[in-house]
C-alpha cells in the first residue's frame, strides 16, 4: 500500500499545471544566466554557474513548498481521507506515501532541470564540472527537508497558514548559523543556552551549501558532504515522526 500512496502521490503532482510551470520558468532562469554573463566584466563561466545554479534552487523550493502543503490537507477538504483509512492502511503508511511520492516529484523535476542545465553550460562555456552533481544531490537532500516541512504543516494547517510558516522556516533555516557565531559574544548563560538551542533545533541549511566552492572550483570536503548526507536523515526522519505524531492524533469530522 505503500508503494501505491506513494505513486498515486506522485502522478496527482506530476498533473498539476503549476508543477510544470515552475520548472520550466526554473529551466528558463537558469537559461538566462547567460544574458547575465555577457553584461559581466570577468570570468563568465562563474556567472553562468551562481545565476544558473542559483535559480534551479529557487524553483525547486517553490515546487518543494507548494507542492507539499497540499499533500495531506488536500485529502482532507475532499474527504477522501475517510475512504482511505477505511481501508487496510495506517497513518503512518499514508504519511510516508505521501513524503515518498513527493520525493520522487522532486528528483524528476531536479533531474530534468539538470541536464538541461548541464547541456546548456556544456554549450556556452564548453566546460562540464562534474562536481555541480554534488550540489545537486545536497540540493536534494535540502528539498526533502522541506517537503517533511511542508508536510507536518499540511497535517494539521491549512494552506495559506502551512506555505507561510514553512518559507518562513525555509528563511530562517538559511540563517540559523548565525546563532553558532553569535554564541560567543554572549556573556548571559541564558542567551547563550537559548542561542545553542534555536541552532541545534532548526534546520540549518547552511550544511548543505557548497555554491561557492563550485562558482570558485575549490575542492569539496568529503567530511562536509558525509555530514551533511547524515543531517539530513536524521532532521528529515525527526519530521515525519513528529508529522506522524501529530497526524495520528487527528481527529476527522
Amino acid at each position: 500500500m505503500l508503494r501505491t500512496i506513494a505513486y498515486n502521490t506522485f502522478k496527482e503532482a506530476v498533473r498539476n499545471k503549476v508543477f510544470y510551470l515552475l520548472v520550466a520558468l526554473g529551466v528558463v532562469a537558469a537559461l538566462s544566466s547567460i544574458i547575465v554573463s555577457m553584461l559581466t566584466i570577468g570570468d563568465k563561466v562563474k556567472v553562468l554557474k551562481d545565476v544558473g545554479l542559483a535559480s534551479i534552487d529557487f524553483f525547486c523550493v517553490l515546487i518543494a513548498i507548494f507542492t507539499g502543503i497540499n499533500l495531506v490537507y488536500k485529502e482532507i477538504d475532499k474527504k477522501t481521507i475517510y475512504n482511505i483509512l477505511s481501508k487496510p492502511i495506517s497513518r503512518s503508511i499514508f504519511i510516508l506515501g505521501k513524503f515518498l511520492g513527493l520525493a520522487l516529484t522532486l528528483l524528476i523535476a531536479l533531474a530534468s532541470m539538470s541536464v538541461i542545465y548541464y547541456l546548456f553550460l556544456w554549450l556556452a562555456a564548453g566546460t562540464v564540472d562534474i562536481k555541480i552533481v554534488v550540489y545537486f544531490f545536497l540540493l536534494y537532500l535540502q528539498l526533502l527537508i522541506i517537503t517533511s516541512i511542508s508536510l507536518m504543516f499540511s497535517s494539521f494547517s491549512t494552506p495559506i497558514l502551512s506555505s507561510i510558516y514553512t518559507i518562513s522556516l525555509y528563511l530562517i533555516a538559511n540563517v540559523t548559523w548565525t546563532f553558532n557565531t553569535f554564541k560567543d559574544q554572549l556573556k548571559g548563560t541564558l542567551e547563550t543556552v537559548v542561542s545553542y538551542f534555536f541552532y541545534y533545533i532548526l534546520p540549518n541549511f547552511e550544511k548543505f551549501n557548497i555554491k561557492n566552492q563550485i562558482v570558485l572550483k575549490m575542492d569539496l570536503d568529503a567530511a562536509w558532504i558525509i555530514n551533511a548526507v547524515l543531517y539530513a536523515v536524521c532532521y528529515t526522519g525527526a519530521l515525519l515522526l513528529l508529522s506522524i505524531l501529530i497526524f495520528n492524533k487527528k481527529e476527522f469530522k
